[in-house]
């Protein structure tokens, strides 16, 4: 695993960077930013960690990078998001995302970015508040859309606005939701009352578009994330590709483990995996302490939940010829703040190089206490596909 730790901004902020070099095609930066002190305000917090994200793209090794994707994770969004949307307002350089997921160090901000070593991608606004980051490389077009939200007078109606608003973006660029779309990321507010909400419009929206048990569904994360207002109860990130063959894209089920969503009432894919001719990205969905039954296993104890989630997430990753060596980062999401010190040391007795966040949001089953998501890269050979 070739990860490295930078320490930026006066050493007020630890960069965890997992990169992957490539010879043949694009090399790749997954990075986590966390704020190092616990007792700053968050406009100093703010100020620190947008400079370790300028100051990152000017070490030597680092410079040819472009950003293509970043997600702010808040403390407390209605006081911060103006503060941070002031900040960055002229800050184009990515599709840019941020929720209300207080990091569980203490802080009041940290930041994942995805970035690669070509300079053909650009930015711009997209529609219902988002922005889009679109990347023409090797007869292929990556799309991350992020930070799309609307009003309206419930999940479910907020849900089907913002779907509507994502496919008319998508078909700007030749594309459908069925054909694309590979990641979505659906952020709740007050999960255990509106995310019912997401699943049903969800799920009516994509019968529309011809996503059902007999086709296929799309790698997601449905779990709790606030906006900057009570009213803002949904919100959305994504990532779509255009020129993709079928042979490319595998669907991972892990059955002697997990059991496919749509038997609980859900629609999405557990994972996908997307293969070039130099890498695969492997695309874990969020994934708890469930059994093949759609059951959730070990009510109650977090040790065993973690270690449940972990058994699930590898077989999906050793379904897609992949380990969680090849993991590029992972994101925790955690119900109680009660269980970070337990957790925390167990991922970083299992995992000390990947790059991670551990993250307060309840998951969309109460009785489940932790959740985990990640990409993984592994090394693959596959001449008749382009390179990443």
């Amino acid at each position: 695993m070739n990860t490295r730790t930078f320490l930026c901004a006066q050493n007020a902020v630890r960069a965890e960077v997992y990169t992957f070099c490539s010879t043949q095609g694009t090399s790749e930066l997954h990075v986590m930013l966390h704020i190092m002190n616990t007792k700053r305000s968050f406009h100093e917090s703010l100020l620190l960690i947008t400079q370790a994200y300028d100051e990152l793209w000017k070490v030597d090794e680092l410079s040819a990078f472009k950003p293509l994707f970043r997600r702010f994770f808040l403390s407390d969004p209605a006081n911060q998001s103006a503060l941070l949307e002031a900040q960055i307002a002229t800050d184009n350089t990515c599709a840019t995302a941020w929720v209300g997921q207080p990091p569980l160090d203490g802080t009041k901000i940290a930041l994942w970015v995805l970035a690669v070593d070509s300079n053909t991608a650009t930015t711009q606004p997209a529609s219902c508040g988002a922005t889009e980051t679109v990347w023409p490389h090797n007869g292929l077009t990556h799309v991350w859309h992020a930070n799309y939200h609307t009003e309206g007078e419930d999940s479910a109606t907020q849900t089907d606005t913002i779907l509507k608003s994502y496919v008319s973006d998508l078909e700007r660029h030749q594309m459908t939701l069925a054909e694309n779309c590979q990641r979505t990321w659906f952020f709740v507010h007050d999960v255990d009352i509106h995310y019912a909400g997401v699943v049903k419009a969800r799920k009516d929206y994509f019968i529309q578009h011809g996503l059902t048990p007999e086709t296929h569904y799309i790698a997601s994360t449905g779990i709790q994330g606030n906006g900057a207002q009570p009213h803002d109860l949904v919100r959305l990130d994504s990532y779509a590709i255009k020129g993709l063959c079928p042979e490319q894209v595998t669907y991972l089920y892990a059955r002697t483990h997990l059991n496919p969503t749509y038997e609980y009432g859900v629609t999405f894919e557990r994972g996908v995996k997307i293969s070039y001719a130099d890498r695969a990205h492997l695309f874990i969905s969020g994934t708890a302490s469930i059994n093949n039954q759609g059951e959730v296993v070990h009510i109650g104890d977090i040790v065993k939940q973690t270690q449940r989630m972990w058994d699930n997430v590898d077989a999906l990753l050793k379904e897609g010829n992949s380990s969680f060596d090849d993991v590029a980062h992972m994101l925790v999401y955690l119900r109680d703040t009660a269980d970070y010190d337990v957790v925390k040391t167990m991922f970083e007795e299992r995992f000390p190089h990947t790059p991670k966040v551990f993250l307060l949001a309840p998951v969309c089953r109460p009785q489940w206490l932790v959740e985990m998501e990640c990409i993984a890269i592994s090394k693959e050979c596959h001449d008749v596909f382009p390179s990443y």
